[in-house]
């Protein structure tokens, strides 16, 4: 029961996020840039910083908040560089589809990014819950009684 309570906070989280990388995207596409580089390589991966932010603070702060021992900046730090990482490599995944639904089906590029964010996020999830946010084994330690000997 608890991987279901998790996995829909994180849907409900990347929800929130696709909403900003899909509004993000629309503002840089629409009305800061204009060439084909610009609008379908440089602008998703400006809108994709603002959505790996915005998920990473879900992730943190709400879904994952159970499974961080003590929070200090350090740690924060450090698994924001390796959320960071892990979605650089969704990211990519992302960028493939994206630029494979574009060639395949000419899409406009807030469908191709809708439609390969359905893959990508698949594998965010699973890394984020197996590396970034794993969670730790506690070991039972039992009393030792003199006695007992």
């Amino acid at each position: 029961m608890l991987k279901l309570r998790i996995y829909l906070q994180f849907v409900v989280s990347r929800l929130l996020g696709t909403g900003v990388d899909t509004l993000i995207l629309w503002i840089c596409s629409t009305f800061i840039f204009s060439s084909y580089w610009e609008v379908y390589v440089l602008s998703p991966i400006i809108s994709f910083e603002f959505a790996v932010l915005s998920n990473f603070l879900c992730s943190y702060f709400w879904i994952w908040k159970s499974r961080i021992g003590r929070r200090s900046t350090s740690d924060f730090c450090i698994r924001f560089l390796m959320f960071n990482l892990s979605s650089g490599a969704g990211f990519l995944m992302k960028m493939f589809f994206l630029l494979i639904f574009q060639k395949i089906f000419g899409w406009d590029v807030i469908y191709c990014n809708l439609a390969a964010l359905l893959i990508s996020g698949l594998f965010n999830y699973f890394v984020a819950d197996m590396l970034v946010f794993k969670s730790r084994k506690r070991v039972k330690v039992e009393s030792f009684d003199s006695n007992d000997c």
